[in-house]
């Protein structure tokens, strides 16, 4: 049952890159600008600009160009950049790696960070604790990912220097170490909103029946709390936890310019300033693909959490 709900799922995976390959392909169109005079210069020749439009498919009717694209992306094939003049996909593949860990940081920061004000609140209900957090929250939600980013790096950048402001770094340590920040700045991003979600599951988890039956057995409060509280409200924290995830995995674009890292957001951006078509479509298919996943992988943490949930 599970194999076949995940193969269904990723079937899903076809229309939704066709879509987005549709909706992409004509609106990236609309962008002012000839990449052919972009790349060359502005004192380039009307011969040199129509010649490399030429060589670069360009000269087609749009129709055509997406239609040499979907043939292209059928077989494997995301094109040339060109700016770069290196396949599209080989681009991706040297950046992805940087987005993924960014979102990793993000999501585990958030958790870390969300459980302890959740339960906090949620064990002291109405009280200052629990105001508390509500109000740390709704502050919270109000800020936006590049301010917060920005303010780190004032606070543990400049006045108290701990971590790199900006850059990835050359070994794998100093690459996990360059990721504190920006994955910090997600995580605080998608707390506020984790936080609320499973604060109030947990009450509603703390004041149910099965927790005052196992309170009458004997259960001890750190056991109704893990056992009995927090896997039944994380079911539900869970959901929210991957509708941010999947929407911050777009919000990168924004982190990564502010921390400088070299991954597919920074790309998107350079590539959008230079009209390189083919590269701002295959980071755009790799986020939609990595949204898609991310909703899938949820829909089994659901499942799992909660046995009474049958994926069919």
């Amino acid at each position: 049952m599970l194999a076949r709900y995940v193969a269904r799922r990723l079937l899903l995976l076809v229309p939704v890159v066709f879509g987005v390959t549709l909706l992409l392909f004509f609106s990236i169109h609309l962008v002012p600008g000839d990449p052919a005079r972009s790349f060359l210069g502005d004192r380039a020749t009307p011969s040199a600009v129509a010649a490399l439009n030429k060589a670069w498919g360009l000269d087609h009717p749009i129709p055509v160009q997406y239609w040499l694209f979907l043939d292209r992306l059928v077989h494997g094939n995301l094109g040339q950049s060109l700016f770069y003049q290196s396949s599209t996909a080989g681009l991706l593949v040297g950046r992805l790696p940087v987005t993924l860990l960014l979102l990793v940081y993000g999501a585990v920061g958030s958790v870390i960070i969300s459980v302890p004000l959740a339960t906090l609140a949620a064990l002291h209900p109405g009280g200052a604790a629990d105001h508390s957090v509500r109000v740390v929250g709704t502050v919270g939600i109000g800020m936006p990912s590049f301010w917060v980013g920005t303010c780190l790096i004032i606070l543990f950048g400049l006045v108290v220097p701990v971590f790199p402001v900006g850059g990835y770094g050359e070994t794998w340590p100093s690459h996990l170490w360059s990721l504190v920040l920006p994955g910090l700045t997600i995580a605080i991003s998608v707390s506020p909103m984790l936080v609320r979600s499973l604060r109030t599951s947990l009450i509603e988890a703390l004041g149910s029946d099965y927790v005052a039956f196992a309170r009458a057995k004997g259960a001890s409060p750190s056991v109704v709390l893990t056992r009995y509280g927090l896997r039944n409200a994380a079911v539900a924290a869970v959901s929210v936890l991957g509708v941010n995830i999947g929407f911050l995995v777009g919000s990168t674009v924004v982190i990564e310019n502010v921390f400088a890292l070299p991954g597919l957001g920074s790309l998107m951006v350079q590539s959008i300033l230079d009209r390189d078509f083919p590269v701002v479509q295959g980071i755009t298919l790799v986020f939609a693909v990595l949204v898609v996943l991310v909703y899938l992988l949820t829909d089994l943490a659901y499942a799992v959490l909660d046995p009474r949930v049958r994926l069919t």
